[in-house]
Protein backbone atom coordinates (compact mmCIF):
# COMPACT_ATOMS: atom_id res chain seq x y z
CA UNK A 1 0.00 0.00 0.00
CA UNK A 2 1.33 3.42 -0.94
CA UNK A 3 1.73 6.09 1.69
CA UNK A 4 -1.11 8.60 1.57
CA UNK A 5 0.02 12.14 0.90
CA UNK A 6 -1.59 15.39 1.98
CA UNK A 7 -2.16 16.26 -1.67
CA UNK A 8 -4.10 12.99 -2.20
CA UNK A 9 -6.25 13.69 0.84
CA UNK A 10 -7.01 17.24 -0.29
CA UNK A 11 -7.90 16.02 -3.78
CA UNK A 12 -10.21 13.32 -2.42
CA UNK A 13 -11.97 15.79 -0.13
CA UNK A 14 -12.39 18.45 -2.83
CA UNK A 15 -13.76 15.89 -5.27
CA UNK A 16 -16.36 14.57 -2.83
CA UNK A 17 -17.52 18.07 -1.99
CA UNK A 18 -18.01 18.74 -5.70
CA UNK A 19 -19.92 15.47 -6.21
CA UNK A 20 -17.03 13.51 -7.72
CA UNK A 21 -14.45 10.94 -6.61
CA UNK A 22 -10.73 10.54 -7.20
CA UNK A 23 -11.23 7.21 -9.00
CA UNK A 24 -14.05 8.60 -11.21
CA UNK A 25 -16.77 6.59 -9.50
CA UNK A 26 -20.20 7.94 -8.78
CA UNK A 27 -20.67 8.86 -5.11
CA UNK A 28 -22.95 5.85 -4.66
CA UNK A 29 -21.01 3.34 -6.73
CA UNK A 30 -18.98 0.36 -5.54
CA UNK A 31 -15.57 -0.44 -6.90
CA UNK A 32 -15.24 -3.53 -9.09
CA UNK A 33 -16.11 -6.66 -7.12
CA UNK A 34 -14.97 -10.25 -7.58
CA UNK A 35 -15.89 -13.21 -5.39
CA UNK A 36 -14.20 -16.62 -5.75
CA UNK A 37 -14.94 -19.68 -3.60
CA UNK A 38 -12.92 -22.76 -2.69
CA UNK A 39 -9.66 -20.84 -2.21
CA UNK A 40 -8.60 -22.51 1.09
CA UNK A 41 -8.47 -26.27 0.65
CA UNK A 42 -8.13 -27.03 4.38
CA UNK A 43 -11.26 -25.06 5.27
CA UNK A 44 -14.79 -26.45 5.16
CA UNK A 45 -15.81 -23.31 3.26
CA UNK A 46 -13.87 -20.35 1.91
CA UNK A 47 -14.17 -17.25 -0.24
CA UNK A 48 -11.88 -14.58 -1.62
CA UNK A 49 -13.34 -11.10 -2.10
CA UNK A 50 -11.68 -8.46 -4.23
CA UNK A 51 -13.17 -4.99 -3.79
CA UNK A 52 -11.12 -2.63 -5.93
CA UNK A 53 -7.61 -3.15 -4.60
CA UNK A 54 -8.83 -4.46 -1.24
CA UNK A 55 -8.48 -8.23 -0.98
CA UNK A 56 -9.59 -10.58 1.79
CA UNK A 57 -9.86 -14.34 2.23
CA UNK A 58 -12.37 -15.84 4.65
CA UNK A 59 -12.25 -19.45 5.78
CA UNK A 60 -14.79 -21.45 7.80
CA UNK A 61 -13.82 -24.39 10.01
CA UNK A 62 -15.90 -26.61 12.29
CA UNK A 63 -14.67 -28.08 15.55
CA UNK A 64 -15.95 -29.54 18.80
CA UNK A 65 -16.04 -27.68 22.08
CA UNK A 66 -17.76 -27.19 25.40
CA UNK A 67 -20.66 -24.68 25.26
CA UNK A 68 -20.70 -21.40 27.12
CA UNK A 69 -22.31 -21.74 30.59
CA UNK A 70 -25.12 -19.31 29.76
CA UNK A 71 -26.01 -21.10 26.49
CA UNK A 72 -25.53 -24.81 27.28
CA UNK A 73 -27.78 -25.93 24.41
CA UNK A 74 -26.24 -23.81 21.65
CA UNK A 75 -23.22 -24.12 19.42
CA UNK A 76 -20.61 -21.39 19.21
CA UNK A 77 -19.81 -18.80 16.56
CA UNK A 78 -16.28 -17.42 16.69
CA UNK A 79 -15.01 -14.71 14.31
CA UNK A 80 -11.33 -13.79 14.11
CA UNK A 81 -9.60 -11.22 11.89
CA UNK A 82 -5.93 -11.13 10.99
CA UNK A 83 -4.43 -7.85 9.77
CA UNK A 84 -0.73 -8.30 9.11
CA UNK A 85 2.01 -6.02 7.76
CA UNK A 86 1.82 -7.69 4.34
CA UNK A 87 -1.63 -6.12 3.93
CA UNK A 88 -0.61 -2.65 5.10
CA UNK A 89 2.39 -1.05 6.81
CA UNK A 90 -0.12 0.32 9.33
CA UNK A 91 -0.63 -3.21 10.69
CA UNK A 92 1.83 -5.02 12.93
CA UNK A 93 2.59 -8.65 13.61
CA UNK A 94 1.47 -10.16 16.89
CA UNK A 95 -1.81 -10.31 18.82
CA UNK A 96 -4.88 -8.71 17.19
CA UNK A 97 -4.88 -4.91 17.48
CA UNK A 98 -7.90 -2.65 17.81
CA UNK A 99 -8.55 -2.60 14.05
CA UNK A 100 -8.64 -6.39 13.85
CA UNK A 101 -10.79 -6.61 16.96
CA UNK A 102 -13.29 -4.09 15.62
CA UNK A 103 -13.46 -5.82 12.24
CA UNK A 104 -14.13 -9.21 13.83
CA UNK A 105 -16.78 -7.79 16.16
CA UNK A 106 -18.67 -6.05 13.36
CA UNK A 107 -18.78 -9.22 11.24
CA UNK A 108 -19.72 -11.31 14.27
CA UNK A 109 -22.53 -8.92 15.21
CA UNK A 110 -23.98 -8.92 11.72
CA UNK A 111 -24.19 -12.72 11.73
CA UNK A 112 -25.31 -13.08 15.33
CA UNK A 113 -27.98 -10.38 15.61
CA UNK A 114 -30.02 -11.70 12.69
CA UNK A 115 -29.48 -15.31 13.81
CA UNK A 116 -28.01 -16.24 10.44
CA UNK A 117 -26.74 -19.51 11.92
CA UNK A 118 -29.06 -21.89 13.84
CA UNK A 119 -26.81 -22.21 16.89
CA UNK A 120 -29.35 -24.34 18.78
CA UNK A 121 -29.05 -27.01 16.08
CA UNK A 122 -25.30 -27.24 16.66
CA UNK A 123 -25.71 -28.79 20.10
CA UNK A 124 -24.51 -32.39 20.34
CA UNK A 125 -24.84 -32.97 24.10
CA UNK A 126 -26.36 -30.17 26.17
CA UNK A 127 -23.86 -28.62 28.53
CA UNK A 128 -21.11 -30.93 27.34
CA UNK A 129 -20.37 -30.85 23.63
CA UNK A 130 -21.33 -28.57 20.75
CA UNK A 131 -20.07 -27.59 17.32
CA UNK A 132 -17.89 -24.50 17.03
CA UNK A 133 -18.19 -22.49 13.82
CA UNK A 134 -14.93 -20.59 13.32
CA UNK A 135 -14.84 -17.78 10.76
CA UNK A 136 -11.29 -16.57 10.04
CA UNK A 137 -10.74 -13.35 8.08
CA UNK A 138 -7.33 -12.79 6.49
CA UNK A 139 -6.69 -9.40 4.93
CA UNK A 140 -4.33 -9.67 1.97
CA UNK A 141 -4.39 -6.05 0.76
CA UNK A 142 -5.96 -3.07 2.49
CA UNK A 143 -7.17 -0.29 0.22
CA UNK A 144 -10.21 0.73 2.24
CA UNK A 145 -13.57 -0.68 3.31
CA UNK A 146 -12.47 -3.90 4.94
CA UNK A 147 -15.88 -4.17 6.60
CA UNK A 148 -17.92 -4.75 3.44
CA UNK A 149 -15.34 -7.04 1.84
CA UNK A 150 -15.01 -9.17 4.99
CA UNK A 151 -18.75 -9.39 5.62
CA UNK A 152 -19.35 -10.47 2.04
CA UNK A 153 -16.58 -13.06 2.29
CA UNK A 154 -17.88 -14.39 5.61
CA UNK A 155 -21.44 -15.04 4.48
CA UNK A 156 -20.27 -16.46 1.14
CA UNK A 157 -17.83 -18.83 2.88
CA UNK A 158 -20.55 -19.96 5.30
CA UNK A 159 -22.98 -20.64 2.47
CA UNK A 160 -20.32 -22.65 0.66
CA UNK A 161 -19.33 -24.62 3.76
CA UNK A 162 -19.87 -28.33 4.27
CA UNK A 163 -20.44 -29.38 7.87
CA UNK A 164 -18.54 -32.56 8.84
CA UNK A 165 -20.30 -35.65 10.08
CA UNK A 166 -20.10 -36.83 13.68
CA UNK A 167 -20.26 -40.36 15.03
CA UNK A 168 -19.11 -41.99 18.27
CA UNK A 169 -17.20 -38.93 19.39
CA UNK A 170 -15.32 -38.51 16.12
CA UNK A 171 -15.48 -35.75 13.52
CA UNK A 172 -15.93 -37.22 10.03
CA UNK A 173 -14.63 -34.53 7.69
CA UNK A 174 -15.02 -36.76 4.64
CA UNK A 175 -18.76 -37.06 5.23
CA UNK A 176 -19.81 -33.43 5.02
CA UNK A 177 -23.18 -31.97 4.12
CA UNK A 178 -24.29 -28.46 3.20
CA UNK A 179 -24.25 -26.11 6.18
CA UNK A 180 -27.56 -24.38 6.90
CA UNK A 181 -27.53 -20.58 6.77
CA UNK A 182 -30.90 -19.04 7.60
CA UNK A 183 -30.34 -15.40 6.62
CA UNK A 184 -27.90 -13.42 4.51
CA UNK A 185 -26.56 -10.34 6.30
CA UNK A 186 -24.83 -7.88 3.96
CA UNK A 187 -22.74 -4.96 5.25
CA UNK A 188 -22.65 -1.63 3.44
CA UNK A 189 -20.31 1.15 4.57
CA UNK A 190 -21.23 4.76 3.86
CA UNK A 191 -19.09 7.82 4.52
CA UNK A 192 -20.24 11.43 4.93
CA UNK A 193 -18.60 14.69 3.90
CA UNK A 194 -20.77 17.72 4.67
CA UNK A 195 -24.09 16.82 3.01
CA UNK A 196 -22.62 14.21 0.65
CA UNK A 197 -22.73 10.43 1.15
CA UNK A 198 -20.27 8.04 -0.47
CA UNK A 199 -20.60 4.27 -0.79
CA UNK A 200 -17.58 1.96 -0.42
CA UNK A 201 -14.97 4.53 0.67
CA UNK A 202 -11.45 3.78 -0.51
CA UNK A 203 -8.42 4.10 1.71
CA UNK A 204 -7.77 7.77 1.00
CA UNK A 205 -11.46 8.59 1.35
CA UNK A 206 -11.58 6.91 4.76
CA UNK A 207 -9.02 9.46 5.92
CA UNK A 208 -11.04 12.52 4.87
CA UNK A 209 -14.70 11.70 5.57
CA UNK A 210 -16.41 13.28 8.57
CA UNK A 211 -17.51 9.83 9.69
CA UNK A 212 -18.57 6.40 8.45
CA UNK A 213 -21.40 4.03 9.28
CA UNK A 214 -21.40 0.33 8.46
CA UNK A 215 -25.00 -0.86 8.19
CA UNK A 216 -25.83 -4.57 7.94
CA UNK A 217 -29.09 -5.62 6.32
CA UNK A 218 -30.60 -9.05 5.84
CA UNK A 219 -33.13 -9.65 3.10
CA UNK A 220 -35.78 -8.01 5.30
CA UNK A 221 -34.32 -6.20 8.31
CA UNK A 222 -31.55 -3.98 9.62
CA UNK A 223 -29.58 -6.10 12.04
CA UNK A 224 -26.52 -4.07 13.07
CA UNK A 225 -24.61 -0.84 12.62
CA UNK A 226 -21.20 0.51 13.56
CA UNK A 227 -20.16 4.16 13.50
CA UNK A 228 -16.54 5.16 13.00
CA UNK A 229 -14.78 8.51 12.90
CA UNK A 230 -15.16 11.65 14.98
CA UNK A 231 -18.03 13.26 13.09
CA UNK A 232 -21.59 13.01 14.32
CA UNK A 233 -24.79 12.12 12.49
CA UNK A 234 -28.22 13.64 12.89
CA UNK A 235 -31.24 11.35 13.13
CA UNK A 236 -32.42 12.38 9.67
CA UNK A 237 -28.98 11.62 8.22
CA UNK A 238 -28.93 8.15 9.77
CA UNK A 239 -32.35 7.37 8.35
CA UNK A 240 -31.13 8.37 4.89
CA UNK A 241 -28.02 6.25 5.35
CA UNK A 242 -30.08 3.24 6.45
CA UNK A 243 -32.20 3.41 3.30
CA UNK A 244 -29.19 3.93 1.06
CA UNK A 245 -27.43 0.96 2.66
CA UNK A 246 -30.53 -1.17 2.17
CA UNK A 247 -30.63 -0.27 -1.52
CA UNK A 248 -26.93 -0.81 -2.12
CA UNK A 249 -26.77 -4.07 -0.14
CA UNK A 250 -29.05 -5.59 -2.77
CA UNK A 251 -26.23 -5.04 -5.28
CA UNK A 252 -23.82 -7.04 -3.10
CA UNK A 253 -26.37 -9.76 -2.48
CA UNK A 254 -26.14 -10.92 -6.09
CA UNK A 255 -22.62 -12.18 -5.31
CA UNK A 256 -23.94 -14.62 -2.68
Amino acid sequence: MMEITEIEEEAALDNIKSGERIDDRDLKEFRDIEVVTGVAKKAEGSAKVVLGDTKVIVGVKFGLGEPFPDTPDEGMLMVNAELGPMASPDFESGPPGKDATELARVIDRGLRECEAIPLEELCIEEGEKVWKVMVDIHVLDHDGNLMDASALGAIKALKEAEMPGYEDGEVLRDEGEDFEVLKTPIACTIGKVDDKYIVDPGLVEEEVVDGMVTVTWTEEELCSLQKRGNGGFQKEELLEIFELAKEKSSELRKFI
